[in-house]
């Protein structure tokens, strides 16, 4: 077999060190981390590059093609154990040659005149100054299934113009479940870039949607924060969603309740409702004048 499981990378692998661009080192000194693997992938021929190129009609990018040529396809994957469970947690993956496949446009259900993905064309989404134009299911658009994000979406590699379609017309895109597109890079190298850095976890690519990660992907983020410039973006929310309690605080407010028993000489006045005083003030004394009167 061609795919061989390859756990606890180290110096005696130095071309997959380098492929993970020195990660798995930082994976391996993260506490609760284990079997952090990867999949050994020879890389691809030539020819199967030109046979898959002349078959779709479409140039691939140089950095994809150089990509496939130092490995077909790439997989790797971490768990994270608690208490007497592993986990299966981190996922990073890039389709090999073969299964570089378009985007499937033929019916959804097996029923003459079903629904296709061309059906849900809505051209009132289009470009804004933030963002560039969005693919189409139909012809307008080549878009090829990069990683099936296991199941959480799908990041495509997306022709703009169609066919014959040209390297330079290429874009990464990330397709939702609810088959909303997001733009994530212009290039693969950059792509690339950002699986890693994200340690695959679970739902990274909604990082870049306006909708955000989830709350439970949210709390994996926090323990095993990304090494990526989009960190501070998942920071910013942090507070919404995390219980924190200091205690500093909590003590500050019971010492203020005992600031009032200090001020024994001040009571007399304080029994008298004067209207004058602060709402704060007036709260205090009559609260402490209450047992006096007693």
């Amino acid at each position: 077999m061609e795919e061989t499981p390859t756990p606890l990378l180290g110096s005696n692998k130095p071309h997959l060190e380098k492929l993970t661009l020195g990660v798995t080192r930082i994976l391996e000194s993260s506490p609760g981390v284990t079997e952090v693997t990867i999949i050994e992938k020879a890389p691809a021929e030539r020819h199967m590059i030109s046979s898959w190129e002349q078959k779709n009609n479409c140039v691939l990018p140089e950095d994809l093609k150089n990509f496939y040529l130092m490995t077909n396809g790439f997989h790797m994957t971490w768990n994270v154990k608690l208490d007497e469970h592993t986990i299966p947690l981190g996922s990073m993956a890039i389709n090999s040659i073969s299964k570089l496949t378009q985007l499937n446009q033929s019916s959804l259900y097996s029923l003459p005149n079903a629904p296709t993905l061309a059906d849900l064309e809505d051209d009132t989404q289009e470009a804004s100054e933030n963002q560039p134009e969005k693919p189409h299911f139909d012809s307008r658009s080549v878009i090829f299934e990069l990683d099936p994000c296991n199941g959480n979406g799908k990041v495509c590699l997306v022709y703009k113009r169609g066919k014959p379609a040209l390297a330079q017309d290429t874009e990464i895109w990330f397709l939702d479940r609810a088959l909303y597109w997001h733009f994530l890079t212009d290039t693969f190298t950059a792509y690339y870039r950002l699986l890693i850095t994200h340690l695959g976890l679970p739902q990274w690519q909604y990082a870049f949607t306006s909708y955000g990660i989830s709350p439970q992907a949210k709390q994996w983020f926090n323990m095993y924060k990304p090494i990526t410039y989009n960190t501070n973006l998942l920071t910013e929310e942090t507070d919404s969603f995390v219980n924190k309690l200091d205690p500093s605080k909590v003590f500050k407010s019971k010492n203020k309740t005992l600031i009032p028993k200090k001020k024994g000489s001040v009571q007399p006045a304080g029994g008298q409702k004067g209207p004058a005083g602060p709402p704060s003030t007036s709260k205090s004394s009559s609260g402490s004048g209450n047992p006096v009167r007693k």
